[in-house]
């Protein structure tokens, strides 16, 4: 007797677990045909969304040249220190860098005493970078981008 109520239970479970799972795959097939739906409405939608640079600020301009005064074939270089921004700069007892970001945001690290393009990193104050540009002349530039030419640092 109690077999068969061992197996009149173990039917009824297995009866009860088909339903169940019957019921889990038409539901996850209602959740797919909806998402499908959702996705659908959302590419019909197309709207361009405009890229913007976090760190750019308030400026509309994803140029990073500030300085309007300088040359064609200094805007023509792409190593030019006016298309690049510096980002940080690093001093320790043995060597200092700075890290600095193309306008296409490819970055670069430079130690004191490295090229960039035709001027050399010299020297590193708290908040600036100094190159050297010809026999005096230097360029300074700044974490807010300010770029100044001089013929003293």
């Amino acid at each position: 007797m109690n077999l068969i109520r061992f197996f009149i239970v173990l039917i009824a479970l297995l009866h009860i677990n088909l339903v169940v799972v019957a019921d889990n795959h038409e539901t996850k097939n209602k959740l797919v045909e909806e998402v499908k739906k959702i996705n659908k409405e959302i590419d019909s939608l197309d709207e361009d969304i405009p890229l913007n640079d976090p760190f750019a600020g308030q400026s509309s301009n994803n140029s990073l040249n500030t300085n309007l005064m300088i040359s064609e074939e200094e805007a023509q270089d792409e190593m030019s220190l006016y298309n690049f921004q510096l980002v940080g700069l690093i001093t320790g007892k043995d060597n200092s860098y700075i890290s600095l970001v193309r306008s296409d945001g490819e970055p670069f690290t430079l130690v004191l005493g490295q090229y960039l393009g035709k001027i050399q990193l010299i020297d590193l104050r708290l908040s600036e970078a100094i190159f050297k540009k010809g026999n005096k002349e230097y360029i300074i530039i700044d974490f807010n981008n300010q770029i100044r030419e001089s013929n003293e640092y």
